[in-house]
């Protein structure tokens, strides 16, 4: 099932982009493939930005009923939830638009390196695409594809990386000084420093162990996500300005 509605899907329309790009390229394919897949999950992603800054907007609200109503778990979760309700948020939304991408990235992972290019799984493909003629591994013939070890290219993942870990913690809800355990709180914080630092270098590790392939993938995934979240940002605070007038 996952090669069947996942990976053939995609490593189909990743094909046929190879075929329309000048010369084969393939990164060029990655670089629209990618932004498609991102178009696609917009959504998602959307309601996922707006749930956490709609947390963090009320997280002085959430304190309040969690220490008034410690004792009486029933009316409190009652009390949350009338909360979310009043506000239109969705509580899940940024577990679901995780879940669905998930699944997403490893079938990526799978078409861009499984398949061996630049040799073309023809079994894969549907009678209705077509193999391309040339499939050409090095992107604007500058950077080879296939290759690894591009500390450059890892830089600029881990740097752009940092950048969306550094806007996903800013919209986050923080833990109210004074309110509840002060043990949990610093943990809270020191997971967040950790994951400031410790995910951009992840993401730059991968793109200097794999092929440059993933590396380039990983840019372009990080370069919209903070185009995405400009965007979403903007148009939140044009809402509240309207709304405000």
């Amino acid at each position: 099932m996952f090669q069947t509605f996942l990976v053939q899907p995609i490593y189909n329309l990743f094909v046929l982009l190879i075929g329309i790009m000048p010369g084969g390229d393939v990164g060029l394919a990655i670089i629209a493939l990618t932004l498609i897949i991102r178009l696609v999950f917009y959504p998602a992603f959307s309601a996922s930005i707006r749930t956490q800054m709609g947390m963090q907007r009320i997280q002085g609200e959430i304190d309040e009923i969690n220490k008034k109503y410690k004792d009486n778990p029933d009316e409190k979760a009652k009390r949350t939830m009338a909360l979310f309700k009043e506000h239109q948020i969705r509580p899940f939304g940024s577990i679901l638009a995780l879940l669905i991408q998930l699944p997403v990235f490893f079938a990526l992972s799978y078409t861009f390196f499984r398949e061996g290019l630049p040799k073309i799984a023809t079994t894969l493909l549907y009678s209705f695409t077509p193999a391309p003629a040339h499939v050409a591994t090095n992107f604007f013939g500058v950077l080879n594809l296939l290759g690894t070890h591009n500390i450059f290219l890892a830089i600029l993942v881990g740097v752009l990386q940092y950048g969306v870990i550094s806007f996903s913690l800013a919209r986050a809800s923080k833990p109210t000084p004074g309110v509840g355990n002060k043990e949990k709180e610093a943990a809270m914080r020191m997971q967040q420093q950790l994951m400031r630092y410790v995910m951009p270098a992840m993401m730059g590790a991968l793109s200097y162990a794999f092929p440059s392939a993933m590396g380039l993938y990983l840019l372009t995934m990080s370069a919209v996500s903070l185009g995405q979240e400009w965007l979403i940002r903007r148009e939140i605070k044009g809402t509240s300005v309207t709304a405000a007038h």
